[in-house]
């Protein structure tokens, strides 16, 4: 794909992010349903427990992902915790419940809206042990060696480069740190006009890679014990049919 392709999907993508920041797009990305009880309704179906829900601040979920990634991560008690695409904050809030005061969780964002807002999020629920970056994942605000646990949660299908993404990855995170990412991948190869529709990659689809290649390009990376932990079909209201059967949530660990 070439740079300007590029920079076009990461504009529309970043525009479409920003307007869900500042709600003035109410719809949810990666999700169905609308307004506050479908955006919970929304959460709890990908995998968010009633308690966890209640436990961090309510402007912190936007209905934007496909798992829960810190349920799966075994996220410790002082680990050092980086989330992708962190969004409202919601998974940045439960990791920073579970690594208590002496961890820290630092979750990075390619939109201003959303990093205002995630801090915000953190002020109001006095979170003292977290902090937003402004980054993108492909070139991450973030040391050399200096991560325990990286979560995602349906983001890096957004990226067109997701080979430099992984690497970056592999990059801030310690020799035997952890990956648990949960993403959108595909059984098989999209219809053309899917993948060249700007919207589509905006929802998650169009981005989506072959679920075999997306393994490979993991192991490519560096990492080993790449493994599928969890997967099921990816479902929601108005999805184009010809995509029925053809795009599945994973949940994916792997070892540096």
């Amino acid at each position: 794909m070439d740079n300007l392709k590029e920079k076009e999907i990461k504009d529309f993508v970043k525009e479409r992010y920003s307007k869900i920041a500042t709600k003035e797009d109410s719809s949810c990305s990666c999700c169905s349903g609308n307004g506050m009880a479908g955006i919970i309704q929304q959460a709890k179906a990908v995998g968010y427990s009633e308690d966890e829900i209640k436990s961090i601040p309510a402007d912190a979920i936007f209905g934007l992902g496909c798992g829960n990634p810190t349920a799966l991560a075994e996220i410790k008690k002082g680990e050092t915790v980086l989330d992708l695409g962190s969004g409202g904050g919601i998974d940045v809030f439960l990791a920073a419940n579970k690594v208590g005061d002496q961890g820290k969780v630092i979750g990075v964002d390619m939109t201003d809206n959303m990093v205002e807002t995630a801090t915000k999020n953190a002020k109001a629920g006095g979170y003292g042990n977290v902090e937003f970056k402004l980054g993108e994942i492909e070139n991450l605000p973030i040391e050399d060696e200096s991560i325990d646990v990286i979560i995602s949660n349906c983001v890096i299908n957004l990226t067109p480069n997701k080979s430099v993404a992984f690497k970056e990855v592999f990059r801030v995170l310690n020799d035997g740190g952890r990956i648990l990412i949960s993403d959108i991948v595909t059984e098989g190869e999209l219809p053309d006009e899917i993948r060249k529709s700007f919207q589509a990659w905006s929802e998650c689809t169009a981005g989506a890679m072959e679920k075999e290649e997306y393994l490979e390009t993991i192991r490519k990376a560096g990492f080993k014990d790449v493994e599928i932990i969890e997967e099921h079909f990816f479902t929601e209201k108005d999805l184009d049919e010809r995509l029925v059967g053809k795009i599945t949530s994973v949940q994916v660990r792997a070892l540096k």
